[in-house]
């Protein structure tokens, strides 16, 4: 078993389509380096339009993608589209029932 981790992205002005694009190879990527699980991702995106993603690293492996120059490059690839959001501030967690829109 991994560890199950929930992410917050804020699209910087104009990049959220690249942001987007990164989602869709972000997870496909750390499997080919052995640090995400088959678990299947899951994209959505809250009423002010931050991006969530759901998905599973393997046991051990956000250490080693600490030290992994191709995860850096990977982040520094998300930082040039994006912020990263503490969850605690998105307006679907003062609800019940936190509602999100899918992204496929």
């Amino acid at each position: 078993m991994g560890d199950v981790v929930i992410v917050g992205y804020r699209p910087k002005p104009g990049k959220e389509s690249e942001l987007l694009g990164l989602l869709r190879e972000h997870v496909p990527y750390l499997r080919n380096l052995g640090l995400a699980t088959d678990r299947p991702p899951i994209a959505l995106k809250s009423r002010d339009g931050i991006v969530v993603e759901i998905f599973e690293w393997c046991d051990g492996a956000i250490e080693r993608a600490h030290s992994d120059p191709a995860v850096h490059k990977l982040w520094d690839e998300y930082a040039k589209v994006c912020d990263y959001v503490p969850l605690k501030g998105l307006s679907e967690f003062n609800d019940m029932f936190a509602q999100f829109a899918p992204i496929n």
